[in-house]
């Protein structure tokens, strides 16, 4: 079976994450919802997404195929429903679908398709389509903050999902543990001289990771592949590092979606930070406001704050976004893709894409700079901003 993971229209709302990837390509938990997907159903995806991620992000049509809401989180029951859906069958709940079978011809109209509000079940539409009604709890990723807000219940999932079975590196007694059992360290790991906490949630330690002396960590931790959290660190769960993060300082209930630095003192909490951004030392973010209010967050559909109904959240960074030393965000703020924010006060809670400033005031930050230090960027991982990349920086500067 061809499988394909597609954006709908909730897409605008995770905005600016989804600027530069998929949905499906956000992270919550240990995993990426892609990477769920892929382990539940014990095979590779494509992408149905936005015309100019397509370069990076592929889309492979079949003569058979099963289109999956990449917004949806998978579940064992979820995943035995769709194994048996027949051509034209589309699971639905009573806003979105879920998944549907379609063959290549069929295919051609889905794009637009799967943010329409489906009706009926088991009736077939004009198309001859039939929806049959999934009413099983399930979680669906529809704005940034639920990311950090379906960390705990993710982390705990796909603990499960990826250890079980397996035998956890051995934990050197060189740190202190409470509740062993829920901690796993994949091989090359080191922790040494820590303090690990997992009464309230799993820790998970990826390969060649590193937990520095003097941090003190309480569950639930996911700290993926070639991360690392260094010398008295004090993270708090549920909180998720993705690959190659670097981390000091105090973090709160937040998500790190990879290739990241917060190497320095400062709170970071009810968050989420794109790849390839980078907070200087003392970078500091307010996650509740002093009236205790509901927070407002900037909404790229409504084009104003729009209500969160969420008492804690931070700052939502998209990729490649920067501030200087002791930048200060305020709750709820939005800032977009590779902006460089940097100057004392306040910040505006938010700074669109593209933009170099402070709280004086903002111009536009240089395409052609903007893609040299990309380059450099890429360069110190041992990786190429390649032609791919450069499009889609293009694109999202001339939208933006």
């Amino acid at each position: 079976m061809n499988y394909i993971l597609f954006d709908d229209s909730t897409r605008k709302n995770l905005l600016p994450l989804t600027f530069t990837r998929p949905i499906c390509e956000l992270r919550v938990g240990i995993l990426t919802i892609r990477e769920k997907w892929e382990k539940y159903l014990d095979a590779k995806v494509s992408f149905l997404t936005e015309n100019y991620l397509l370069e990076k992000y592929s889309l492979i049509k079949k003569n058979d195929n099963i289109l999956i809401n990449g917004s949806v989180i998978p579940t064992k029951e979820m995943v035995k429903q769709i194994s048996i859906l027949k051509r034209k069958e589309a699971i639905v709940t009573d806003d979105y679908i879920i998944a549907i079978r379609l063959d290549e011809e069929d295919l051609k109209d889905m794009h637009d398709s799967g943010s329409e509000k489906m009706k009926g079940t088991d009736s077939p539409d004009s198309n001859g389509l039939i929806y049959k009604k999934y009413n099983k709890n399930h979680t669906r990723i529809s704005f940034p903050w639920q990311i950090f807000k379906n960390n705990q219940q993710e982390i705990e999932n796909d603990f499960t999902l990826i250890t079980e079975g397996r035998k956890s590196q051995p934990i050197s007694k060189t740190n202190t543990v409470f509740n062993a059992e829920n901690i796993f360290i994949e091989e090359g790991a080191r922790v040494e001289c820590a303090i690990l906490n997992a009464e309230n949630g799993p820790i998970y330690v990826g390969e060649n990771a590193e937990i520095m002396e003097g941090a003190i960590i309480r569950g639930a931790l996911a700290l993926c592949n070639n991360s690392t959290i260094k010398m008295g660190a004090k993270i708090y769960g549920a909180t998720t590092f993705g690959p190659h993060v670097k981390i000091g300082g105090e973090v709160n209930n937040s998500v790190f979606l990879g290739y990241a630095n917060k190497a320095h003192d400062g709170f970071v909490g009810n968050s989420v930070i794109g790849e390839w951004c980078n907070l200087g030392a003392d970078t500091n973010t307010s996650n509740l406001k002093n009236t205790y209010e509901e927070v407002r967050l900037w909404s790229y559909v409504d084009k104003s704050f729009s209500n969160t109904g969420e008492q804690f959240v931070g700052l939502i960074m998209g990729d490649h976004s920067k501030c200087g030393i002791n930048t200060m965000f305020n709750t709820g703020s939005v800032v977009g893709v590779n902006s460089n924010v940097f100057g004392d006060g306040y910040q505006r809670n938010f700074i669109p894409s593209f933009m170099w400033g402070g709280k004086s005031g903002y111009s536009k930050y240089s395409y052609a700079k903007a893609v040299k230090v990309a380059k450099v960027v890429y360069n110190r991982r041992n990786m190429e901003f390649n032609k791919i990349e450069q499009n889609i920086f293009k694109t999202i500067f001339n939208k933006t």
